[in-house]
């Protein structure tokens, strides 16, 4: 296992602030706030319900992410097991006591101050909890089958957790980022390849143990046109939203099917028909751009760090910025089944923006402290 020591000085809170990111604190404040502007528009021109909540959690988050990102990363190497293993009770927790929302999905807990989603913290654990199994382990160690059972264990549970939920896109979520660490910690590429032939076989088991509502999402992802009215409707008014806004958009708040409640869930999963409608191809592309530039930001990050755990942290963070973009945009755009994943940033909720947040603040931790290393030492028989 490996020793971490605090021998090595950290960084004076003055060295700190001025070491802090304010590109990337900016690519971030941009993001929020257009946030709130699109879900102004959601209602219709109205701060409430949606948009004032919105900038008074995004608010908060930011001192988070600030504080988060002041915090030695050593300190964050000490927590990776324990924060996976309370989320993963959490979890457990949604099971037995948590709280039913919309369309009967169990996945909040309500822990008397606070209602929270551990799905959501889950996303951050598991890259934390991966990146330190990691650190200590040499290339050669990676290689070999038996050092990664406990890896895939750990994310075989969570996922199973979130599927009985039931909530399809976080597990694929978290299957996805647990298979970039393992990428990124060296493991061999024929195994993605056996798995992935694995899956492909167990497909059809997969279909007889879905629910009824998966079912019709996959149906209707093939052929929108079978029930444009019911099961295909949201991805059909998606689509016309994203083709009407042309190149330049009909303008801020002049977006018709948003505003006339043609487009469904226009605060949270289908926000981005909404601001692709008003601000056109090239609001959209825009949007897409920054947070391909803050993923992009984060693995130069990762790279820079001289602790592996710093390396896969800053990675794993970045992949998991990225699979939140990439499979809400694709949903909406009928290029994969619509799965409920929330756009970062933008779309309304508390959770999923706390835990991007925190991820956000891991990730200038590991910046403000990447020439801090933490030792490796193996005992005998490691």
């Amino acid at each position: 296992m490996a020793q971490i020591s605090f021998s090595e000085p950290e960084p004076r809170l003055g060295g700190k602030l001025k070491m802090l990111p304010w590109f990337f604190i900016l690519m971030v404040l941009v993001a929020g706030l257009a946030g709130g502007g699109a879900l102004y528009s959601a209602a219709n021109g109205s701060f409430m319900p949606w948009a004032k909540p919105h900038l008074i959690r995004f608010g908060i988050s930011i001192a988070v992410m600030l504080a988060f990102g002041l915090v030695d990363i050593r300190v964050w190497y000490r927590l990776a097991y324990p924060t996976y293993l309370l989320m993963l009770a959490l979890l457990a927790g949604v099971e037995v006591a948590g709280k039913v929302g919309a369309f009967g999905a169990q996945r909040w807990i309500n822990l008397g101050f606070v209602q929270i989603q551990p799905s959501e913290l889950m996303k951050i654990a598991l890259v934390m909890a991966l990146a330190r199994y990691f650190h200590p382990r040499l290339p050669d160690e990676v290689r070999q089958l038996r050092t990664l059972v406990v890896p895939v264990l750990m994310i075989l549970a969570p996922t199973a957790f979130v599927l009985l939920q039931p909530n399809l896109g976080t597990s694929i979520m978290l299957m996805m980022a647990g298979a970039a660490m393992l990428f990124v910690a060296g493991t061999r590429i024929w195994l993605f390849v056996v798995v992935a032939v694995a899956g492909a076989a167990a497909a059809p088991v997969a279909w007889h143990s879905m629910h009824g509502y998966q079912k019709r999402r996959v149906m209707t992802f093939l052929d929108p046109s079978v029930d444009p009215l019911g099961a295909g409707y949201h991805i059909t008014q998606s689509r016309i939203a994203l083709g009407s806004g042309g190149l330049f958009g009909k303008g801020f708040l002049n977006g018709t099917q948003s505003h006339l409640n043609f487009l469904p869930e226009k605060q949270t999963d289908f926000i981005f028909p909404l601001i692709a409608e008003e601000w056109g191809l090239w609001g959209g592309a825009a949007l897409l751009g920054l947070f391909a530039l803050m993923s992009y930001y984060g693995v130069g990050v990762g790279l820079r760090s001289r602790s592996q755990f710093g390396r896969m942290l800053a990675i794993g963070l970045s992949v998991n910025l990225f699979l939140y973009v990439f499979i809400n945009t694709a949903m909406v755009m009928g290029l994969i089944p619509v799965v409920g994943v929330p756009l970062p940033l933008i779309s309304y909720g508390g959770t999923s923006m706390l835990a991007v947040m925190m991820g956000f603040g891991m990730l200038i931790s590991v910046l403000i402290h990447r020439d801090i290393k933490i030792s490796r030492r193996y005992p005998l028989g490691d």
